[in-house]
């Protein structure tokens, strides 16, 4: 069996709070997805607004090869008493240039009297009328029955008889979308299996989909319970994103489906890019993806208690229901004040496999962090600080530079978008460099500088983005009180985070600034070749 795969992101999803994509970033989320492998990229709805109608303008300038991949267009049948080759909307469906196109008509006959001013049966010719039409013009036509199951719920006639409608007219695909989000899996259950049935007879060769959102937190649960009613059409968002509490999410469903249900959404090949597609589309999108997230998060495949570690290392399906690189995902093993040497041998085993449980190493790294826990740094959320710190005590760490001196000065109240300088000086071999950075406050001028001054010798460190700064006071008796400061960093294929701790605020800010420089300059120097 065979799911066909549509993904929003670029038109619902673009449609979350906090999200803006451009042009470019558009581009750039559709090379992801078509090296994902999705079916359909439904990229905008070029009527609505001018950015859209400017990203189908330059994709078709850029003419990317897309594969098996489709671009899809999206707006809405005629408007009331227009007829079709008069009606700019469709005029824009057509000047996108897709040759497939994804058009939403209401089934629901409250809103059709209300939103539309219109009779059941005039929006029956219009939604025919739009499909002939758009048919004619050579394209194939997804039709979105917008809240299917809220129409369903009160007028299932009607509301399947607009699915017939759709397919007597010559749509490809019926969907059934749950536009509110409040529907639950029997009731999805239910309307899928009637709308297969009903089509079943005179169009067996129509799809019909499914449409959710995730209002009542039920999205992806919907999604499944449609394909197993009969759904071969999948819409949905990667990571999750859309308005109010977003669309069903891509990166589970797909995973879902082809992991646990042996449905192909993907080609076998292409899923185990899902972690990185769906890091990506985060970085493009500027948005924290989720530790928890399943099967791409940074702690999907992360263990802490000792017991944990040492059954996984033993048999991985103790605690890890999937392979982590079956999604392209890895394995984490978290120290804190619980870990235990099966822990700590898992860590230095990466980098030393031939070391010993029993080996004084492992014994001196185990009491160096719990030593450093009980001191209020936190290894379990900062895997990048305690790989630097096995690389130290293994002697396998090589600084990539030195600091000689930082000054740092800030204004309050500040003119302009800087509240904060940073003037620094670094040694890299015998060499050195002096530079300064302006910022929105003295970690991200420091942040500025530091990586100013780094780019001279190490260009690539100009891939790396700080995404997230927590900080954490550890003794509130005092002024004096240390803090901890977590930051997280991406270069947008891979996230890590890395701790410091200090009375001063910026000291543990910098401990932590350097070793997420650091840990990135490291796997790069590990990644090239060795000199013969």
């Amino acid at each position: 069996m065979k799911v066909e795969i549509l993904d929003t992101t670029l038109r619902d999803g673009a449609q979350a709070e906090g999200v803006s994509f451009s042009v470019n970033d558009k581009l750039r989320i559709v090379d992801t997805l078509q090296a994902l492998g999705v079916d359909v990229i439904e990229a905008g709805n070029p009527g609505s607004n001018p950015k859209d109608r400017a990203f189908f303008e330059a994709f078709h300038q850029a003419a990317p090869a897309l594969g098996n991949t489709r671009l899809a267009a999206f707006g809405s049948t005629r408007r009331k008493g227009v007829k079709p080759e008069e009606d700019a909307g469709l005029a824009a469906l057509l000047e996108a240039g897709t040759d497939t196109v994804v058009v939403f008509g209401k089934v629901r006959p409250a809103e059709i009297s209300e939103i539309l001013g219109a009779t059941c049966e005039e929006n029956l010719r219009m939604l025919r009328d739009t499909v002939e039409y758009l048919r004619a013009n050579g394209r194939t036509v997804i039709y979105d029955a917008e809240h299917f199951f809220d129409g369903y719920r009160t007028e299932p006639a009607y509301a399947l008889e607009c699915l017939v409608a759709a397919a007597d007219s010559g749509a490809a695909t019926v969907v059934l979308c749950d536009t509110n989000g409040g529907s639950m899996p029997e009731e999805v259950t239910a309307g899928v299996q009637t709308a297969v049935a009903c089509l079943a007879k005179d169009h067996p060769d129509v799809r019909v989909g499914i449409h959710c959102h995730n209002d009542a937190g039920v999205a992806v649960a919907n999604s499944l319970a449609a394909v197993r009613a009969g759904a071969t059409h999948v819409q949905g968002t990667l990571i999750g994103i859309g308005e109010r509490c977003g669309n069903a999410n891509l990166t589970t469903i797909i995973a879902d489906l082809q992991l646990k249900y042996g449905i192909e959404c993907l080609p076998a090949d292409r899923i185990a890019l899902l972690t990185h597609a769906a890091r990506s589309l985060a970085e493009t999108a500027n948005l924290a993806l989720p530790g928890n997230e399943p099967y791409v998060g940074v702690s999907a495949f992360s263990h802490k208690a000792g017991m944990h570690v040492d059954a996984v290392n033993k048999n991985p399906t103790t605690y890890e229901h999937v392979p982590p690189d079956a999604v392209g995902n890895s394995r984490r093993f978290l120290l804190s004040e619980i870990a235990g040497r099966s822990s700590v041998l898992a860590l230095v085993r990466r980098l030393r496999p031939d070391v010993a449980k029993d080996a004084p190493e492992v014994s001196a790294l185990l009491e160096k962090f719990k030593k450093l826990e009980h001191e209020g740094y936190s290894f379990e959320g900062a895997e990048a600080s305690q790989t630097l710190l096995v690389c130290k005590e293994l002697g396998l760490y090589q600084p990539f530079f030195r600091l000689e001196k930082m000054r740092i000065t800030g204004e309050q109240p500040h003119v302009g978008a800087y509240s904060a300088s940073a003037f620094i000086k670094i040694h890299v071999g015998a060499e050195n460099e002096v530079t300064a950075g302006e910022g929105d406050g003295p970690v991200h001028a420091m942040d500025r500088a530091l990586r100013k001054a780094l780019h001279v010798f190490y260009p690539h460190v100009a891939d790396v983005r700080l995404t997230d700064y927590k900080v954490r006071v550890l003794d509130t008796a005092a002024t004096a009180s240390k803090v901890r400061v977590l930051i997280e960093s991406t270069d947008g294929d891979d996230v890590w985070t890395t701790v410091g701790v200090s009375t001063d605020i910026l000291e543990a800010s910098w401990q932590a600034l350097v070793d997420s420089l650091e840990y990135r300059l490291m796997k790069t120097a590990l990644k090239q070749p060795k000199e013969k």
